[in-house]
């Protein structure tokens, strides 16, 4: 059998070699670039999220509007005194603020 018909016969290692494993190389730190870039994509999204108040503020609004309609299905009575208990208070609040800021 000659070296051309053989299918088990070594490629020559040369030129052709170094090419291809530069190649391979290349490919393989594009691929790597890539990933990173991906992952710090994803780390700066995160921050963004964590450190963006409004949206912050708004994602625990939502929570809090959703335990408070939980809390009025589970129990009304209790989430009724408790709504008027939060409205006094914040009234006896004001109602001290004007007092203070009149009498100076």
């Amino acid at each position: 059998m000659t070296a051309a018909g053989d299918a088990t016969a070594p490629r020559p290692a040369g030129r052709n070699a170094k090419a291809r494993e530069r190649n391979l190389t290349r490919v393989q730190a594009r691929v790597a670039s890539q990933q990173a870039r991906a992952e710090f994509a994803a780390t700066l999204n995160s921050l963004e999220d964590k450190l963006n108040v409004p949206k912050q503020v708004g994602i625990r609004v939502d929570r809090a509007k959703t335990a408070a309609r939980e809390f009025y299905d589970e129990q009304p009575g209790p989430a009724i005194a408790a709504a008027v208990g939060i409205v006094a208070a914040v009234g006896v609040a004001v109602w001290l603020v004007v007092r203070a800021t009149v009498r100076d």
